[in-house]
């Protein structure tokens, strides 16, 4: 009796797709086009849009990374501070990309400087409900998974320097420069070669974002420390540095491993396609030299460290890792697995090499941002031309040279109106107690100062 109830049931579920295909093509025939040409169409449209939604909220998952990381390498008296920056630094970020700054990279009207400022959308909007009448004018993915992934790019730009400022800056000034970083300078240079702007037509490859996202926030982050100046005590008068070390490298360990994952994501979507066999496998491809990158990066550090110190330094494989990540962001797809390592492997060597390198010219990075990101970012842009045959030096180097320029002459000016504003460093006295009592009234771990 039960059996003869599910058949109905049975019978309708094996009728549903069949109905959908009918469906197809009752509507394909209206428009002209062929039944098994449209299922084709809306199958590549789905899976591309997959991409970048499951790309972007890989990508947003290094915020939390970057968070993590940050406040392990602060001290406790600062945690809060971090903390509360790159919640605040996300959620600003999102509403300037969204106000202003994805338009900036891709006006959907007119609003557009010819090569400089704005540029064609991977995307244009596809109203629900619209048939589509002719294969060439479907966009490969919907405009809100290209915009969701676009602005995780964004919003990372702005935690690189959210690092590098730590433990002396003013929250409400750091803020403000986001607002103006996520909203207008990250996106027109990124338009210059995402957009398809001047780099773009000049051959200058970055594919997911070696110097237009990772470089772009170095600079960002190196104009911060410069009019910022170091913490109270870092550097003596007689050259001698002060190690300030983070108050707790497993929660920093762990951010590490959250941007590490995060980067599949990063990488990966920015194939923008997963609609062909290939692109699967370019993207499958991604993934692992983006893997064996890391792998190198940290293993680079970790000898290194060894040779150098005599004993492994873990700040120091943390950032080798994240090197040697961004290190083979600009080309993930092109270089076989060894290749990639080796790629990675020299982002670590420049980690370790450079740190001590800012200390030296009195450039306080509490967390190597600079390090990684930058010089990390320009290697690995400069390294495309190793395994891209389409690359040229001489572009790569133009477009290192413009965007860093340009990133960090805007940057440095909103920095100083800022401080001549606003005021963007704490005192002395609020440095010693800590940013989460004198900017926050909020500690971190309020059991330890208790007990």
């Amino acid at each position: 009796m039960q059996l003869k109830k599910l058949i109905p049931v049975v019978a309708a579920a094996a009728l549903l797709p069949s109905l959908g295909f009918a469906q197809e093509a009752v509507e394909a025939a209206e428009t002209g086009m062929d039944a098994v040409e449209r299922l084709n169409m809306e199958m590549v449209f789905i899976m591309n849009s997959l991409l970048f939604l499951v790309g972007g909220f890989l990508v947003f998952f290094m915020a939390a990374g970057f968070c993590m990381l940050e406040t392990g390498l602060v001290r406790s008296k600062n945690a809060t501070m971090q903390l509360i920056k790159n919640v605040a630094l996300f959620s600003l970020a999102t509403i300037a990309y969204f106000v202003v700054g994805f338009n900036l990279m891709y006006p959907l009207g007119d609003w557009v400087v010819e090569g400089w400022l704005g540029g064609i959308a991977p995307t244009v909007l596809e109203p629900a409900g619209v048939a589509f009448e002719d294969l060439d004018d479907v966009e490969y993915a919907s405009i809100g998974s290209d915009f969701i992934f676009q602005l995780m790019f964004c919003a990372a730009t702005a935690s690189i320097v959210s690092g590098a400022v730590a433990e002396r800056i003013k929250l409400w000034p750091f803020l403000v420069f986001v607002v103006i970083l996520t909203g207008l300078i990250y996106p027109i240079q990124a338009s210059w070669s995402w957009g398809e702007g001047f780099l773009d037509e000049l051959g200058f490859l970055d594919f997911a974002g070696s110097s237009i996202v990772h470089g772009a926030g170095g600079w960002a982050a190196l104009a911060g420390v410069i009019v910022l100046g170091a913490r109270t005590g870092k550097y003596g008068k007689d050259g001698r540095v002060t190690v300030m070390a983070g108050s707790n490298l497993p929660l920093a360990t762990l951010g590490m491993f959250i941007l590490w994952l995060g980067w599949f994501g990063f990488n990966g979507g920015s194939q923008l396609a997963m609609g062909t066999v290939s692109d699967v496998a370019d993207v499958s491809r991604i993934f692992a030299n983006t893997n064996t990158a890391a792998a190198g990066g940290a293993i680079a550090a970790l000898i290194l460290t060894k040779i150098l110190y005599t004993k492994p330094d873990l700040t120091m494989v943390l950032n080798g890792a994240l090197a040697g990540l961004v290190s083979i962001t600009a080309e993930p797809l092109m270089p076989g697995l060894g290749m990639a390592t080796l790629i990675g492997a020299v982002g670590g060597v420049i980690v370790v090499l450079t740190v001590p390198l800012l200390d030296k010219l009195k450039l306080d990075d509490v967390v190597g941002a600079i390090p990684v990101h930058l010089f990390a970012g320009i290697w690995g842009t400069l390294a495309v031309v190793l395994t891209n045959p389409d690359a040229t030096l001489s572009a790569q180097i133009i477009g290192i040279v413009a965007i860093g320029a340009f990133m960090f002459i805007a940057s440095l000016v909103v920095w100083l109106i800022l401080k001549a504003v606003m005021g963007i460093r704490v005192s002395d006295e609020d440095q010693v107690s800590g940013l989460d009592t004198t900017e926050l009234g909020m500690e971190a771990y309020p059991e330890f100062s208790k007990g």
